[in-house]
């Protein structure tokens, strides 16, 4: 056992570390010594729990950590790239239902001493941790579902779906009342049961009224629905680590989600009302004939071109053809080209998805342009290739007011002398909608595996 003295030490070196994580993971440069950082203070706050005299079932708790400690391993050796958005989603799930057990357990507690105003704080946090745990939980389970593809990913529009959310938050509050209430008169159960099951509706309603293409902030605004519930949690607990922490969580996950809002031109409470997908308007058909580009032709064009964009989607992830493309990549910049990779916040299907990628391949960081940088430049790129990416480099999103992407600002990389898409057909992309770049002028479609695509140009390109 150690003094409390020094477990707050210890949780305040560990709250220390987390802050330099979050500093760190805000750069590629940095991102892997953010993780060190965070790790470093993750160890520091178990190994100060153990040591407390807090924990007085060492059995139970070993192998707790033990079994988590396994799952996790396992995880993370068997989960692909394209994977690691729906295994945040349910990471999310877990923590959040690791607050709503927290909240039972507290609730059930018979050994807590508190009275007056100090006994009904402790039952509102109570109340609380559990609303928001419960929200974070089923809706992290129907994202989860909608990222793996076992759930549609178009959103389901209730008829009068916000007079449903907004019934579902004023019984909500009138159950916290009654909880309160009841609970003076050792009662409270069944109002808190039932307010857990409104918050499990609520959180799948919620979630499944938001589109595909808005899934990538879905999963940040979760990410900070699970931060706020491991704070509720920390308040029950008088624990100040989790406090910090879930703060970290909470504030960076909905500073996250409002960049990502205003880089698509969406609004926070928006994409929550519906998210992509929800127009009333009908979006205009796409009619025309593509043209299909060939291997040799392919390596032809970006032969003869000077300046070439690369703009990389879910599709490079899902065939896991960043190594191939970095490998391109500096087989043309051997040659004198200027090759830059362009990054739109959304691609993928999580925040960075991308960003990941290309620093898995070891592309270097100084050629990989956010949208914004480099969105002004496409007149003057030769050779816009784009892999395997659909909804963020479609036109209709500026020029059609009646598509469900209406508005969102996307790469416009059919400003570029040639366009040459990398695709296995001509399905929409994630959020359903159809795509008029396949059928501009100067668009070339190379059907197929993005990474057998890429090995044959690189082959070709080297002859």
């Amino acid at each position: 056992m150690i003094s409390q003295g020094l477990v707050t030490m210890s949780y305040v070196a560990a709250s220390i570390l987390f802050i330099l994580s979050l500093s760190g993971l805000s750069s590629q440069e940095t991102a892997r010594q953010g993780n060190y950082y965070g790790m470093a203070g993750m160890a520091i706050a178990i190994i100060a729990t153990l040591l407390s005299d807090a924990v007085n079932s060492y059995v139970i708790l070993i192998l707790a950590l033990t079994i988590g400690g396994f799952i996790g391993t396992k995880a993370a050796l068997k989960v692909e790239m394209t994977q690691m958005p729906e295994l945040v989603a349910l990471m999310h799930s877990l923590v959040s239902m690791a607050a709503v057990l927290v909240g039972y357990a507290n609730f059930f507690d018979n050994s807590n001493e508190l009275v007056g105003i100090e006994k009904t704080i402790h039952e509102v946090e109570i109340y609380i941790g559990i609303f928001i745990g419960a929200v974070t939980f089923s809706g992290s389970i129907i994202a989860f579902g909608k990222l793996c593809g076992k759930i549609d990913g178009k959103p389901l529009l209730l008829p009068a779906r916000h007079f449903l959310n907004l019934a579902l938050l004023i019984a909500t509050f009138w159950l916290g009342s009654a909880f309160l209430s009841g609970v003076e008169t050792g009662g409270g159960t069944f109002a808190l049961i039932l307010m857990t099951l409104i918050a499990l509706a609520f959180g799948v309603h919620m979630v499944m009224a938001i589109g595909g293409a808005d899934m990538p902030v879905v999963v940040s605004m979760l990410n900070s629905y699970s931060g706020w519930a491991a704070a509720a949690t920390g308040f029950m607990l008088s624990n100040d680590l989790l406090i910090v922490t879930g703060a970290l969580v909470g504030s960076s996950g909905a500073i996250l989600s409002y960049i990502m809002c205003r880089a698509m031109n969406r609004h926070f409470l928006s994409v929550i009302a519906g998210g992509f997908g929800s127009s009333s308007g009908e979006a205009a058909s796409i009619e025309g004939d593509i043209t299909e580009i060939g291997i040799e032709e392919t390596a032809l064009l970006l032969g003869d071109a000077k300046n070439i964009m690369i703009i990389p989607g879910y599709g490079m992830a899902v065939a896991q053809a960043q190594h191939t493309v970095n490998e391109i990549s500096k087989l043309l910049r051997a040659k004198g080209k200027i090759v830059r990779f362009g990054i739109h916040p959304v691609a993928g299907r999580m925040p960075g998805h991308m960003n990941v990628l290309l620093a898995e391949a070891k592309v270097p960081y100084d050629i990989v342009y956010e949208m914004d940088e480099i969105n002004e430049d496409f007149p003057n790129v030769d050779v816009a290739i784009v892999i395997g990416a659909n909804d963020i480099v479609n036109p209709s999103a500026l020029d059609d007011p009646n598509s469900p992407i209406a508005g969102m600002p996307v790469l416009e990389c059919w400003k570029s002398a040639s366009t040459i898409v990398l695709k296995r057909s001509m399905a929409a992309g994630y959020a359903g909608v159809g795509n008029p770049l396949f059928i501009h002028e100067n668009t070339r479609m190379l059907f197929g595996d993005a990474n057998d695509s890429m090995q044959a140009v690189l082959k070709a390109l080297g002859k």
